[in-house]
């Protein structure tokens, strides 16, 4: 078990979560069940997932959780376009969130490849569950 606490990528998700949450609070009212709660809920769900990861046991499990957390930052970063494009944020804060999802999304994609990596040192297995297949070479012609 993992404290997520002291992952790098989980603060920077808890702050853009933290973001998120205070610059919906500026949307209009029409939108609180709509676009804000679909924000917050993807925001969170990064944060979330990552803990949650960290609470299961084994490599194999946190990459999964990691993985639905890419998923969640996925879904941010599109909301992050449709609220600015729908001019509910500002080109300058959209600009803002959108490179802290980008860095966050970097960050999530090297720890993934680092826990899918040290979960095929440990089991000789890949993502897949695949052992890796030897190298075959194709006979040559003798002339």
């Amino acid at each position: 078990m993992k404290d997520f606490r002291n992952l790098e990528v989980w603060k920077r998700a808890h702050e853009t979560t933290l973001a998120a949450y205070r610059c919906t609070r500026l949307f209009p009212r029409e939108e609180t069940y709509g676009m804000v709660s679909q924000l917050r809920r993807c925001s969170a769900s990064v944060a979330a997932n990552i803990a949650e990861g960290c609470g299961r046991s084994g490599n194999a499990e946190f990459g999964r959780f990691l993985a639905m957390g890419m998923g969640s930052a996925s879904e941010l970063e599109y909301f992050l376009l449709l609220a600015r494009d729908l001019h509910y944020l500002d080109r300058e804060t959209y600009e803002s969130l959108a490179g802290e999802v980008e860095k966050m999304r970097r960050m999530l994609n090297r720890l993934i490849l680092k826990v899918q990596e040290e979960n095929t040192k440990a089991t000789g297995r890949n993502r897949f569950g695949q052992m890796p297949s030897a190298k075959c070479q194709m006979p040559t012609k003798e002339h």
